[in-house]
Formats: structure tokens, C-alpha cells, sequence
């Protein structure tokens, strides 16, 4: 079991005291940002539908900083749940981080699409977050928490197991080619890198920022241009019917 307390002082701990529940938390941002809270002195709730994955995590960390509850954002008792759950092994819940998310098939055309494929984007990534939020708030607001809620959405996509899964990635070093591509040269953005940034507006290093976008996507969605031409690179077969920064 790796030790998740072993930073160098305790002043190094931003989140010691709190209590986050990570939806997603079982693969990619979420199981990154779940080792990355932990270690800064958090406890956990993991909830996901990856059962495996998610018992899997709780063992590498320890029972004591986490737990795993299963849980579809999109059923409204599921996060209900998974909010009691915290608040029941933990005592309650300073963090939501809405981090559960989907992206079916991009089609071709307008025909080919149909609405269950419409309503489980939606019944996910939009109203799951809306239970997310309503939850938080349900237990955060009797108990008088100066909690954050977070949420994380695409735009230019981090290099994440699904996203290569989805794009049918193959191997990491095809990474490279969105490197190329970026206006940080060498660049690019990872698990952990956004895992960092959800640990600041978690922590108290953020306590008088609130309503805002944090955009990690090294200027794609503003000045660049040359996404594109990797995304060609990448995928020479595909059609790009929109800007791909807003794609994925």
C-alpha cells in the first residue's frame, strides 16, 4: 500500500481537515485528483460505476482516508447517497467535485443521431452535475461549510485513458502529435496537471474566488490555430464539421 502522508512537513498539507466526494473518481482526473487530495491531508469519497476500479483505488490508499460508493450521477438517489455516505463515515462534506462525464460517438451526420443517444449526454453531464450541486449544497448549507463545488468540462481534452479509448489512441506517443500543435511548446496537459488545479480551487488558497472558469487548455480555445492540422494528422480519415478546440 504506497503511503499518501508522506509529504515533507505538515504546512505542505492544503487540504487537511477536509472532506471531498470526487464523482468519476475512480480512472483518470478523479483517481489522480483522489491520490492528489489524499496526500494533502483530504479524506474521500470515490464515487463512480467503475466498481473495480474504484474498490481497487480505496485499496492502493487505505480505508482510512477513503471509501468507494457506487454511483450514476444521472439517478438523483445515487448521489444522494453517495452524499450521505460521506457525511456518514466522515462527518461532512467541505468538497463536490463533479467530475463524472461522458462523450458518445461524434456522428457524421444529424441522421444518425437519436435521442437516447441525446438524453444520457444530457441526463449525465448535465443533470448529474445539477444533483451534484443540489446535494453539496443540501448538507453544506445546514452545517455553515465554506465549501467549493467543481466541476470539469472539455474543451481541448486532457490526455486521459478514455479520451484515447474514444479518439482510438493507441499508445501515449501519439500524444506527440498534439504537442506539435500546441502553443506550449513540449507541453501537455495530463491527469495530474488538472488534478493540481482542482486541489487550488478546493483549497484555501481560493477562499475569495467563486464563478469562474479555469481554462487549462494552453490557449487552444483563444489563439490557436494549428490544432487542427494535428487534429488531420491524427485522424486524416475523419471530417471535421466544427472547430475542434469545441469537439471533444
Amino acid at each position: 500500500m504506497a503511503n499518501y502522508n508522506s509529504l515533507p512537513s505538515p504546512i505542505a498539507k492544503r487540504l487537511e481537515g477536509k472532506v471531498a466526494l470526487i464523482t468519476g473518481g475512480a480512472s483518470g482526473i478523479g483517481a489522480a485528483t483522489t491520490r492528489l487530495f489524499v496526500q494533502h491531508g483530504a479524506k474521500v469519497t470515490i464515487a463512480d460505476i467503475q466498481d473495480n476500479l474504484g474498490t481497487s483505488l480505496v485499496q492502493e490508499i487505505g480505508t482510512e482516508n477513503t471509501i468507494f460508493v457506487h454511483c450514476n450521477v444521472a439517478i438523483e438517489s445515487d448521489v444522494q447517497n453517495a452524499v450521505d455516505a460521506t457525511v456518514a463515515k466522515f462527518g461532512k462534506l467541505d468538497i463536490m467535485f463533479g467530475n463524472a462525464g461522458i462523450a458518445d460517438k461524434q456522428n457524421s451526420s444529424i441522421l444518425e443521431v437519436d435521442y437516447d443517444i441525446i438524453k444520457n449526454v444530457f441526463d449525465v453531464n448535465v443533470a448529474g452535475s445539477f444533483f451534484c450541486a443540489k446535494h453539496a449544497a443540501r448538507v453544506m448549507i445546514p452545517a455553515k461549510i465554506k465549501g467549493s463545488i467543481i466541476f470539469t468540462a472539455s474543451v481541448a481534452t486532457v490526455h486521459t485513458t478514455y479520451i484515447e479509448n474514444a479518439l482510438g489512441i493507441v499508445d501515449r506517443e501519439t500524444g506527440n502529435e498534439w504537442i506539435v500543435g500546441a502553443n506550449l511548446k513540449g507541453a501537455l496537459l495530463d491527469e495530474e496537471e488538472v488534478a493540481k488545479s482542482v486541489m487550488y480551487l478546493a483549497s484555501d488558497d481560493s477562499k475569495y474566488v467563486s464563478g469562474i472558469n479555469l481554462v487549462l487548455d494552453g490557449g487552444y480555445s483563444t489563439t490557436n490555430v494549428a490544432l487542427a492540422e494535428a487534429y488531420k494528422k491524427l485522424f486524416p480519415s475523419a471530417t471535421i464539421h466544427q472547430n475542434p478546440n469545441e469537439a471533444v
